[in-house]
């Protein structure tokens, strides 16, 4: 009887050229097979994990000069592959309408305002505007409002950082406010004012890590039952008394 060594010595080591195919196509089905079995859990987890689209919307403040931060956090989540625009504040009613088309296309499942100064003090016009047209915002962040200003309408979660020693308000929520208020007093971070709270590295993180989770955590709060879309109101209007001082407001 020949040995399997007789049969390698006789081929230069190698076995038989036959024996030699047939091994290595049955090593190549083997390892396709333990390829797809293995691959396709980590698909399906992959794609239960991947964060639902979103878009992220940054209000700058008076003369649309004085926000710059908001610029910095808008490329950092970018390059985390989060889409976020910056826009002026005075465009608010628009911007709010955009995020509503945003929505209704189904290219954004979770809507995020982010405000700073004047930016900040519309981000209650922006929530009522959008909880009318049955748009969800998931998460919302205020930098130092300038003006007193109250919620109403419906928004996951609303963040209020402001310097109570400075410019900055608190936010007051209304019978009709539906959500959680969070006020959250910074005048004791080191470097934070009212001009630099949306430029301090610890305040941009603070958003960013508030960003990160509303994204994580998938789509946003479902539109209240029985909410009809508004009709559109005129571009910047504001609906709290407020509204006609924030050109003046830094």
């Amino acid at each position: 009887m020949t040995s399997n060594s007789d049969d390698a010595a006789r081929f230069g080591g190698f076995g038989s050229p036959a024996r030699s195919r047939r091994g290595v196509l049955k090593a190549a089905a083997g390892a396709a097979l333990l390829l797809a079995v293995g691959l396709a859990p980590r698909n399906a987890e992959a794609a239960q994990a991947a964060p639902a689209s979103a878009h992220v919307y940054l209000m700058r403040g008076v003369l649309n000069i004085f926000s710059l931060g908001l610029d910095q956090m808008a490329a950092r989540l970018q390059a985390q592959g989060i889409p976020a625009s910056v826009h002026n504040h005075m465009l608010w009613a628009s911007v709010a309408d955009d995020a509503a088309a945003e929505y209704r296309s189904g290219r954004a499942k979770v809507i995020i305002l982010v405000g700073h100064s004047s930016g900040a003090t519309c981000l209650p016009d922006m929530v009522e505007r959008l909880s009318q047209e049955g748009v969800p915002v998931k998460l919302a962040i205020g930098l130092d409002s300038v003006f007193h200003t109250s919620l109403s309408g419906r928004v996951g979660k609303y963040i209020n950082f402001y310097v109570a020693n400075g410019a900055g308000t608190r936010v007051e929520k209304t019978r009709n406010f539906q959500g959680t208020l969070e006020n959250v007093d910074v005048e004791n971070v080191p470097g934070v004012g009212h001009l630099t709270i949306d430029k301090n590295e610890l305040m941009q993180q603070k958003v960013i890590a508030a960003i990160d989770a509303a994204v994580a955590s998938g789509p946003a709060i479902a539109p209240a039952p029985g909410v009809a879309p508004a009709a559109p109101r005129k571009p910047g209007v504001a609906t709290h008394a407020a509204g006609a001082k924030r050109a003046a407001a830094y």
